[in-house]
């Protein structure tokens, strides 16, 4: 494999940073190859703006048509270009994060809000159809994506039972809005529940899990999204009603149930 490693958590010594550690020594060890974006030590700018672009402005900022055009023209601010770059060289996206507030750290928002611009990430269309080509086909396809967080909840309580609601769930922006819709393929999340009690026997069992979910990524079933164009939607991108009539929201994009977040 060669892994983008994008990581947000502003303290090397917690256990983030020592998962993500572990984790690029797997990789090593393995013969993979890897590139690192850890966006609190680069000091990643999350936030969009006309300079992103060359964008005059005194003009009306029309993100989606600056960014289009910038990227296309090779304006786009360089250190956006460089993680482009970063991400076209690597076949799988690893995106590690502490769980805050049920989402993701504001600075790995603002890395997909500037890195994933019209043009570089979505933005084709069938020729055929006419169609967007986007949820399973598009500009990122053949790459897949694991995503990586620490809670410091109970695993039971970010099941589809638990107060916190799904891990699934929470993460269907990411997982499915992000990256499937990019065209990536998504497989199930690895989740380290507990985080701020975590013992050194409960890190050994943490890093344990980590290491085998790295071993089998290359193969891993990805969760069982369903494709925009292959039959599912009708021309309003809506879902057909003979498919899955009772679930509604999240659950009725996927062809089946995914498995759980945390065995």
């Amino acid at each position: 494999m060669k892994v983008l490693w994008l990581f947000a958590h502003p303290d090397q010594r917690s256990l983030s940073g020592a998962l993500k550690t572990e984790g690029l020594r797997t990789l090593e060890a393995h013969g993979h190859q890897y590139r690192v974006s850890d966006l609190y030590a680069m000091k990643w700018n999350p936030v969009v703006d006309a300079d992103d672009y060359g964008h005059d402005p005194s003009d009306r900022l029309l993100v989606g048509e600056a960014s289009e055009r910038a990227y296309t023209n090779g304006h786009l601010s360089p250190d956006i270009a460089a993680e482009q770059r970063k991400l076209t060289w690597a076949d799988t996206l690893i995106v590690q994060f502490p769980l805050w507030w049920y989402g993701m750290p504001a600075i790995l928002k603002g890395w997909f809000d500037r890195v994933f611009v019209k043009g570089f990430a979505f933005g084709l269309h069938d020729a055929a159809t006419g169609r967007p080509r986007r949820y399973g086909d598009g500009r990122l396809t053949g790459k897949r994506a694991m995503v990586i967080t620490t809670a410091g909840a109970r695993a039971a309580t970010l099941g589809p039972r638990g107060v916190n609601g799904d891990l699934n769930d929470l993460l269907f922006p990411l997982q499915h809005g992000t990256l499937w819709y990019t065209g990536i393929s998504v497989v199930p999340p690895l989740l380290i529940p507990g985080a701020d009690r975590a013992t050194p026997t409960a890190y050994g069992t943490a890093a344990a899990r980590l290491r085998e979910r790295l071993h089998t990524l290359p193969t891993a079933e990805p969760l069982p999204f369903r494709h925009q164009n292959t039959g599912d939607y009708d021309d309003d991108l809506l879902l057909h009603p003979h498919l899955t009539p009772t679930p509604t929201g999240p659950a009725a994009h996927y062809t089946s149930p995914p498995p759980p977040t945390h065995d």
